[in-house]
């Protein structure tokens, strides 16, 4: 990806930005690239958007390996949002402020972005009929992937009952888990299905552990005060 000097220096904002918000430690540095690290360790840099470089001496436990892994799809999927914002077209609309672009348009759906002082900003309409105007507006502040989705399903390019939600897409992992642990006479090909449907769910929703350990966190917060009564 070749980009002038100050294009480069918003798409790397943006990403320390995202990285920030995930966890990451970032420190920017003097040539414009970016140092990242996680929980006090070396992990790796970015020189360019959409791209890391690291040290696989740094990488010396499979959380970093991990957390690696999660840095790299966050560059990755910023540069592809940054691109496709400067791509698209000033979005034209009774009413609406200035500064959104399209990014994506599809049977009277359209996703859009805008920049701010937050950052990246997405929002999926419908246009009205003579395509005049847009409503019903669904506003994902900074969650790319979220707008992405809602406008697959909003447009009809992918129909919803195709899709889990985050919680359903929980519940399976749970009960993969409980297929694998508890001794049921599987065969290979199950085993190996249920370990694939594992390893898929985990590259779709890196944090799966995380939000597992918050609902049973959530969970044992909401049976402590029945035990006290």
């Amino acid at each position: 990806m070749t980009l002038n000097e100050d294009t480069r220096f918003r798409y790397l904002a943006e990403t320390s930005r995202v990285l920030r918000n995930a966890g990451f430690d970032v420190e920017p540095q003097t040539d414009g690239s970016l140092s990242v690290g996680f929980e006090g360790n070396p992990l790796c840099n970015v020189v360019n958007p959409g791209g890391i470089t690291y040290r696989s001496e740094n990488l010396t436990t499979p959380q970093l390996e991990q957390a690696k892994d999660q840095a790299f799809e966050a560059v990755k999927l910023t540069a592809e949002y940054m691109k496709a914002y400067d791509q698209g077209q000033p979005l034209k609309a009774a009413g609406l402020v200035n500064g959104y672009r399209a990014i994506a348009d599809y049977n009277g759906t359209v996703l859009a972005a805008a920049e701010s002082h937050l950052g990246m900003q997405f929002v999926t309409w419908d246009w009205d009929f003579n395509r005049a105007g847009v409503s019903h507006g669904h506003y994902f502040g900074g969650n790319y992937e979220g707008a992405k989705q809602d406008f697959a399903t909003r447009s009809q390019l992918i129909d919803h009952n195709r899709l889990f939600t985050p919680e359903q897409t929980i519940e399976i992992y749970r009960c993969c888990a409980d297929a694998l642990n508890y001794g049921l006479d599987l065969t290979y090909e199950q085993e190996k299905n249920i370990k694939s449907v594992q390893e898929q769910i985990e590259t779709a929703m890196p944090d799966i552990m995380e939000r597992i350990q918050q609902q049973d966190h959530q969970a044992q917060e909401s049976v402590a005060p029945e035990l006290k009564m």
